[in-house]
């Protein structure tokens, strides 16, 4: 996979080391309104890869007392949305679709781990793939998605 094919980048990395600052830290302030209500904690991000951890609250249950497919669909398409972010293109990327499956309940209190991975990168269109796993390696859910580039150019990131 050629992450650097398009010349529309930012300067190396300078979104990656911003995201790096949270590592370890819950997203509780993060620029994204969805990502501080789910509150994960960064455990990594690279050039093309993303991982977060997650608590299911019972505010992300379902009637059943599982966390309820939205939740985990929302989950997917931030981890995956944020780690093309980081790639630094230069217009921002919104998702085209978002085909989610779901394997396995989780209940409130348990602790999941979402990775994410670039798995071809073009011109205007990120294919993209993501994943939600529990403590015992059960796969809770997985997506896929393509992510098409907008004409909204990102604003530099600032060292706030």
């Amino acid at each position: 996979m050629d992450l650097q094919a398009d010349q529309s980048y930012l300067p190396p990395n300078s979104r990656i080391e911003l995201l790096l600052q949270l590592k370890g830290k819950h997203m509780a302030g993060n620029f994204s309104p969805v990502a501080r209500w789910l509150n994960g904690r960064l455990i990594d991000v690279s050039e093309g890869a993303m991982e977060i951890e997650y608590e299911v609250r019972e505010d992300m249950c379902n009637p059943m007392g599982t966390l309820h497919g939205g939740i985990a669909s929302t989950i997917l398409d931030d981890i995956v949305g944020t780690m093309v972010y980081a790639l630094g293109r230069e217009f921002a990327f919104t998702s085209v679709n978002l085909n989610c499956d779901f394997l396995n309940p989780a209940l409130p209190g348990e602790v999941l781990t979402a990775k994410s991975q670039v798995i071809r990168t073009g011109k205007n269109i990120i294919h993209v793939e993501g994943q939600i796993y529990k403590t015992d390696g059960r796969i809770v859910a997985k997506c896929t998605s393509n992510m098409i580039q907008t004409s909204f150019k990102i604003p530099a990131p600032s060292a706030d």
